[in-house]
């Protein structure tokens, strides 16, 4: 029969167990929301880097240390679990008041860091809230991207289908395709939510680009139809421009002084060979619209009109000088009338500023007079230099003009 001191003693015994063990249940508790809270962590920050690698480097980093110390404590939680086995052989009470502490220490610690990871995840929300608000803008530009891909390879294969080499834009839906691909291979493709809203924009433009051009080859190939034959009446136009153009050169060497006409020389004979190369160019264009090359047969028309343009460009400069020449022969005084009324203009004009001209602009202005009635007296000899004399007046037109704005601007200045 025990006594009173054994049933004291097993009456502490069951109290250090109860203790024991409620300990050891807030300790698991306490290691299951730590558990949960860096868990939640985890994946946070996984969706944080995902939409915005840069901006969560930082908190990646915070996260790491805060990981490293549950993990440390859940390791340290575990050996205590180990160290003290509540559901094993008889433990004295101290025994059990000692796993009891081992437990609470456990839980205190386990507690404190999940009040860490809840404190970062709490400072995290508001930036988490906003990127994944933003997230929402992604899958209409997805699906526009999508739709634009779609759109573009319906227009690419109708081009085929008519007979058009359709391998530029092809080409640019190829790049269209490849980049819609990365978006939709995994999460955001590494570009972050930023990164890929810029790229799903970027394949809509592509697609739209090649959608338009390979909607516009039917169009082209009108054009570049009827562009050739208006191209060969031109050539044929400028081609009949050179004999008169000779005729021209004609004139001038005999009538006019060599300064009248030596920037023309060799006149006839470049524009026979622009004309020529704009044949050549023609020819190519003409080639490549019978291969369906329709961009290709645009350079080469492009490049026939600028032979062209040239050409008639040199042979409007022969005939136009022939027609000053001859007027300003038959009549010197004829051009000095315009300019002196130009010089004239630029006099009353300095003169009505407050005080009468100023004196820069007054010995620019006798300048220009002097020059204006000296300019006649070089008209000398049997073939004087008209052209030199119409360069003269028109640099004493311009001159005069250049004083007139000047006098504006220094106006305006003092307003």
């Amino acid at each position: 029969m025990r006594g009173p001191g054994d049933q004291r003693r097993r009456g502490r015994g069951a109290q250090a167990s109860a203790a024991a063990v409620e300990a050891r249940e807030a300790a698991a508790a306490a290691f299951y929301d730590m558990d949960q809270a860096q868990k939640y962590l985890d994946g946070r920050i996984t969706v944080f880097a995902d939409l915005d690698a840069a901006a969560a480097a930082p908190a990646r980093r915070e996260f790491a240390e805060l990981s490293d110390a549950a993990d440390a404590a859940s390791a340290a939680y575990i050996s205590v679990l180990d160290a003290h086995d509540l559901d094993g052989q008889e433990r004295t009470p101290a025994e059990f008041d000692a796993a009891r502490r081992a437990f609470v220490a456990s839980t205190e610690r386990l507690a404190q860091i999940t009040r860490s990871l809840n404190g970062f995840a709490e400072r995290l929300a508001p930036r988490m809230a906003r990127l994944e608000a933003a997230l929402d803008a992604l899958p209409p530009r997805l699906a526009a991207a999508r739709d634009a891909v779609a759109a573009a390879d319906a227009a690419v294969a109708a081009a085929r289908t008519a007979g058009m080499d359709a391998s530029d834009p092809e080409a640019e839906l190829a790049r269209a395709r490849e980049a819609l691909a990365l978006l939709g291979s995994q999460g955001l493709g590494g570009l972050g939510l930023d990164g890929a809203m810029r790229k799903a924009d970027e394949v809509r433009t592509a697609a739209e680009r090649a959608r338009e051009a390979a909607e516009e080859l039917p169009r082209m190939a009108g054009k570049v139809r009827n562009a050739l034959a208006s191209v060969r009446t031109r050539v044929d136009v400028v081609a009949n421009r050179v004999e008169p153009v000779r005729q021209a050169m004609k004139v001038l060497l005999r009538g006019y002084s060599q300064a009248c006409w030596q920037d023309l020389r060799g006149a006839p004979e470049a524009i026979e060979a622009g004309v020529t190369r704009a044949r050549e160019r023609l020819n190519e264009a003409s080639a490549s619209a019978g291969r369906s090359e329709w961009k290709e047969a645009q350079r080469a028309l492009t490049a026939a009109r600028t032979e062209l343009n040239a050409a008639d460009r040199r042979a409007g400069q022969v005939t136009g000088r022939v027609a000053e020449l001859e007027a300003v022969a038959a009549d010197p005084e004829g051009p000095v009338e315009g300019v002196r009324f130009a010089v004239r203009d630029a006099q009353r004009l300095a003169m009505a500023q407050p005080g009468g001209a100023a004196p820069h602009h007054a010995r620019v202005l006798d300048s220009l007079v002097e020059r204006l009635e000296n300019a006649p007296k070089t008209l000398t000899g049997p073939h004087p230099d008209y052209w030199a004399y119409l360069q003269e007046l028109e640099s004493i037109k311009t001159a005069a003009g250049d004083v007139v704005a000047r006098i504006r601007s220094e106006r305006a200045g003092q307003a």
